[in-house]
């Protein structure tokens, strides 16, 4: 099978797959040039309400091909950077669903997802300095806020593995599930995003990733976007909610 990433789109829900299942999901070049269109595209769906993004098999992501690093034409790691950037602004909620390795590059894309979930069992690292490698700055940052400065220096400095167990703790993944219960907890939550007020979603994105000089913006939107109104109706009236707001046509929230 050659390496490539899969798509499907199920009640809302775009999943992307990674799949290289000869070299453990490791991302070839071309994988990682496919990767910004593909979620574009996604992002420009208005029946897109949230993504997953996963590994075929029992493995989420052993990094880059390091065959590639030999390869003429383009660093694959400024490849790996464009990918993770795109994948960090998908204005809709993002979450990475773990299976055994999640290492280097994958472990890249996984911090820039919103949201980890893994299987007990899985394993993490950040290994450039197994290889000599200086781990993009981008990547640096994301992981730093997410794990802490400590955290991010013992992965960074050692390339040494943590279980689930070390990774929850240190806030790398939100939860942990046992073996075989991923698939199910990841599609009930996801349902969860998917009933839940888009506008909510994409502001609070935007703050939670620190980009606060658009809260005129949002205030904005809110007063015109009728969600608020439709949230508060269904409460008082004991129904589910049907919010209307939506992500515009080019993947941006509307200026």
């Amino acid at each position: 099978m050659q390496p490539q990433l899969e798509q499907s789109l199920d009640q809302g829900v775009a999943t992307v797959v990674i799949s290289n299942p000869a070299k453990r999901n490791a991302m070839t070049s071309a994988m990682w040039r496919a990767l910004p269109p593909l979620l574009a595209g996604l992002a420009a769906d208005p029946d897109v309400r949230a993504l997953v993004l996963t590994g075929a098999g029992d493995t989420f992501c052993a990094g880059a091909d390091i065959s590639a690093l030999r390869e003429p034409g383009e660093d694959p790691k400024s490849l790996a950077v464009r990918a993770e950037e795109a994948l960090a602004a998908f204005p809709k909620p993002t979450l990475a669903a773990v299976r055994g390795y999640c290492v280097g590059g994958g472990s890249q894309l996984a911090a820039a997802c919103d949201l980890r979930f893994a299987e007990e069992g899985a394993s993490f690292g950040i290994t450039p300095a197994k290889l000599g490698i200086v781990y993009p700055a981008s990547a640096t940052r994301r992981l730093a806020a997410l794990v802490g400065p400590a955290a991010a220096k013992y992965l960074l400095f050692s390339g040494e593995l943590m279980d689930t167990g070390r990774a929850l703790r240190t806030g790398f993944v939100d939860e942990v599930l046992p073996e075989g219960e991923l698939a199910k907890r990841v599609a009930e939550f996801t349902r969860v995003l998917t009933s839940r007020s888009q506008l909510t979603q994409a502001a609070a994105k935007e703050f939670a990733d620190g980009r606060t000089d658009r809260e005129a913006h949002w205030a904005e939107q809110a007063r015109g976007s009728g969600d608020a109104a439709e949230g508060v109706a269904a409460f008082l009236e004991r129904r589910a909610p049907r919010f209307t707001w939506r992500v515009s046509p080019e993947g941006s929230p509307p200026s």
